[in-house]
């Protein structure tokens, strides 16, 4: 009589831990990262690579230049030379495996021995400048301490292009040495790679130039059965001036960037409080979207009102509207804490 004891029947042990590990990983392993992957999208502004830049991001992983170089800008001050604004999970959503084999390079680093790249192509846009870098650091940097790739460069040969030729200072060459120094295909590419890294443009929320020749007039809204409501200005004007640039027209923001509001638990709760308070406020406690800036100091109580009653009420979203005293009840609460 076959056994079901995991302890006697080797085949249903063997099963079991398979069973285990299998479950394990879909649900820690590849469950968190396909949500990843759906809820993350490159920013409408940013450039795919090139396939010259592609191969020069493989020959940067390959030389080991993540291991001294980082390329995430966090949302503090010391990393503010490091780019114009934070890092956001869109900025790296177009990575892809590089081949069946190979995973997706990570190029965030978790070591800043040398300086961010995060936008190193903005901040240096000479391609000769960064080839003078890798040949010999020290030349154009006196006190780096970044090793020299010597071998990513070679003797000028028939055929070299003249404008590839560097102009390498007497003292980094070798005594009595004319030979003209020009840089091999991959170093070629990994400067292509470098020029490329430069931070795509956020949307900035600002008025849009079609709205600041004809600024929306503050009209009553129509009347939604709720005291003070019928008093507040266009929401809609409103949010297309204020908020449509981050979180788009269909109220379904940016995957990586802004949330949508477009079924939002938090537009859709019947207590408004937190989302008023994320407009007067800002909001910095996702690491998966941008920052928020606050309103509080831009937008009157009766605006904010309408926006949010906007908000509520439109893509299909069934939160009830606010009124301006609920706006200025909150505010009144959240002004001392803004003055600390």
């Amino acid at each position: 009589m076959k056994s079901w004891s995991p302890y006697k029947n080797h085949r249903l042990f063997v099963g079991t831990v398979f069973g285990v590990f299998v479950g394990l990983t879909l649900l820690i392993a590849v469950q968190p990262a396909a949500q990843i992957q759906a809820n993350n999208a490159p920013l409408p502004t940013a450039e795919a690579l090139t396939a010259e830049q592609q191969a020069g991001l493989r020959v940067f992983i390959g030389e080991g230049c993540v291991a001294c170089h980082t390329q995430q800008v966090r949302n503090i001050d010391m990393d503010k030379a490091w780019g114009g604004r934070p890092g956001i999970p869109a900025d790296y959503a177009w990575r892809q495996r590089l081949d069946v084999w190979r995973a997706t390079p990570s190029t965030l680093g978790s070591e800043r021995t040398g300086p961010d790249l995060t936008e190193v192509g903005e901040r240096q846009p000479s391609d000769l400048w960064h080839l003078l870098h890798l040949y010999q650091p020290r030349s154009v940097v006196a006190a780096s301490i970044m090793p020299a790739f010597p071998w990513l460069f070679e003797d000028s040969v028939a055929g070299t292009p003249a404008g590839l030729a560097l102009n390498i200072p007497a003292a980094w060459r070798a005594r009595g040495s004319q030979a003209t120094i020009v840089p091999t295909r991959r170093a070629q590419q990994l400067v292509a790679y470098l020029m490329s890294l430069k931070q795509a443009e956020l949307p900035t929320g600002s008025e849009p130039a079609f709205l600041a020749l004809s600024p929306p007039k503050a009209e009553p809204a129509a009347a939604l059965g709720t005291p003070g409501v019928a008093l507040l200005p266009d929401g809609a004007a409103l949010y297309t001036t204020h908020c449509q640039a981050c979180h788009q027209a269909n109220g379904e923001g940016l995957k990586g960037a802004f949330p949508p509001l477009k079924g939002s638990p938090v537009v859709n709760d019947k207590d408004a409080t937190l989302m008023v308070n994320i407009i007067l406020q800002g909001y910095n406690p996702r690491p998966e979207y941008g920052v928020m800036l606050p309103f509080a100091d831009k937008l009157t109580d009766a605006e904010i009102a309408a926006i949010v009653s906007h908000e509520r009420s439109a893509w299909g979203n069934t939160g009830a509207p606010v009124t301006a005293d609920f706006v200025k009840q909150l505010r009144a609460l959240v002004q001392p804490v803004a003055a600390l």
